[in-house]
């Protein structure tokens, strides 16, 4: 009999959560997360479908909402990414595919992204040093996708100057979470 035990994104049993100098790094895994696109020709039923299910607008280019339950963040044209709880949403995408039926594509994201939430004094300046992003004028609710140590990853500003989350390839997640501590470590 196989005794199998998941693994975050970076190899380890639990979360990795650090301090260098005044920023706290955190490796985030208690959250599910779905891609929702919606399908041509249905733009009317899958808005009003997506309203009601999530609880909150859609963001629109470059904006995430938090939602009771679901947080959201724009990704394309008519995508989206929603981010729910794990122990609720473990299987988020048919949860999501119930309510919106056949006006949206869902699939399942959680195990192909890793997410990394950043927080304390410096945290503009070590994302400087890292992206392209404009997080010093990112307000809370901004997010952007931006390029990160050469890899496609999305910002999201949870508290302006204050708090973001990185979340990026979970096959790059030893390499992303380096360019973090390291950008952490040159402004300690």
């Amino acid at each position: 009999m196989h005794s199998l035990k998941a693994l975050t994104p970076l190899g380890r049993a639990e979360t990795h959560v650090e301090t260098i100098g005044t920023i706290h790094i955190a490796e985030v895994i208690d959250r599910a997360l779905a891609s929702v696109t919606c399908r041509q020709g249905r733009e009317k039923a899958f808005h009003m479908a997506a309203k009601e299910h999530f609880g909150t607008d859609l963001p629109g280019p470059g904006k995430s909402t938090q939602g009771a339950v679901y947080s959201l963040f724009w990704t394309g044209p008519d995508q989206w990414f929603a981010e729910a709880p794990e122990a609720s949403h473990e299987d988020i995408a048919r949860i999501i595919k119930a309510d919106l039926g056949d006006a949206a594509s869902v699939t399942e994201q959680s195990g192909g992204w890793a997410r990394f939430d950043l927080s304390g004094a410096g945290v503009v300046d070590m994302l400087e040093r890292l992206s392209l992003a404009p997080s010093r004028q990112m307000r809370t609710g901004d997010a952007r996708r931006t390029g990160i140590e050469h890899l496609g990853c999305f910002l999201i500003c949870r508290a302006t100057a204050k708090s973001f989350s990185v979340i990026g390839p979970r096959s790059s997640a030893g390499s992303l979470h380096h360019a973090l501590a390291a950008a952490a470590a040159s402004i300690a």
